[in-house]
């Protein structure tokens, strides 16, 4: 063998194919952050509670991860879990939607509610899931909401919920549109009896949520860059014939208009809202 030989080029191959699952990193093993484009370890983000390191943008969390993120460890009890959604106006492939929802996420509806602790203060929660028909306010979700609603005023204890939503459900019409009326009547009576109720919008809180219990709070609270609002942007600057700002419609431009209390990170929630509860709630003597 010559000297020439050693350094030729190996030619590849021909029978020798790579599949695309050779080629290409496992799904689900790397997330791409949607704000910087940072890429990161899908278990690192986990443990970072779902918050990019880099940006720190918060992903979106479903209904389990926050109420272990949130609650005492073990102490959540959930609620009405037997209630289904129907199809009221018979829409055309609804029900199906439903369940394949069901199936996904593990959930009832697009709400979890339940009793749970908080730095040992009980307290009830409903925690709005948006991988569930977007988080769509239905006869049901209403109807979840209120009933944990009216099981804090019995329990005297305060009331907390996680929005996230795309608004009112459309394929129940009205029927959907009334959830706003509902829920902010049992909120008015858990009022009256001296209760806390405490809001935190995450992204997005929009449409009839937004223009409902989202925004009733004793104490109003949002993640960092959550969409919350009622109509779309381009809805509103059709109608009023101006350029919105950049950051029309995120939880710091409601901050600076007065409607909201504060824009807490999702590292710092847990214990700020701990924090409001016990200076609320009267220790037992």
């Amino acid at each position: 063998m010559s000297i020439r030989d050693l350094f030729k080029k190996n030619k590849p191959n021909k029978n020798i194919t790579i599949t695309r699952e050779q080629h290409d990193v496992p799904e689900g093993i790397m997330t791409k952050c949607p704000e910087c484009n940072h890429v990161m370890l899908t278990k690192d983000l986990q443990k970072n509670q779902k918050v990019c390191p880099n940006c720190h943008y918060h992903h979106k969390l479903n209904a389990k991860e926050r109420i272990d993120d949130f609650l005492d460890e073990g102490t959540f009890h959930s609620l009405d879990d037997h209630l289904q959604t129907v199809n009221p106006l018979n829409f055309p492939g609804y029900v199906e939607k439903v369940k394949s929802d069901i199936k996904k996420t593990g959930l009832n509806e697009a709400v979890l509610t339940g009793v749970g602790e908080l730095e040992e203060k009980q307290v009830v929660v409903a925690v709005m899931d948006s991988f569930f028909r977007m988080g769509s306010m239905g006869s049901v979700v209403g109807e979840k909401i209120t009933r944990a609603i009216e099981k804090a005023t019995e329990l005297g204890v305060p009331f907390i919920i996680f929005t996230a939503s795309g608004g009112a459900r459309m394929q129940e019409g009205v029927i959907s549109l009334m959830q706003m009326a509902k829920t902010s009547v049992a909120l008015e009576r858990h009022g009256a009896k001296g209760n806390l109720f405490i809001s935190i919008m995450t992204h997005p809180t929009t449409g009839g949520v937004s223009a409902s219990f989202a925004s009733l709070g004793d104490i109003n609270l949002a993640e960092p860059q959550a969409l919350i609002g009622f109509a779309g942007r381009r809805v509103i600057e059709q109608t009023v014939r101006e350029k919105l700002p950049n950051d029309f419609q995120t939880s710091e431009f409601l901050l600076a208009h007065g409607q909201l209390d504060a824009v807490v990170n999702r590292h710092d929630l847990r214990k700020t809202v701990s924090t409001i509860v016990k200076l609320h709630v009267k220790e037992a003597i």
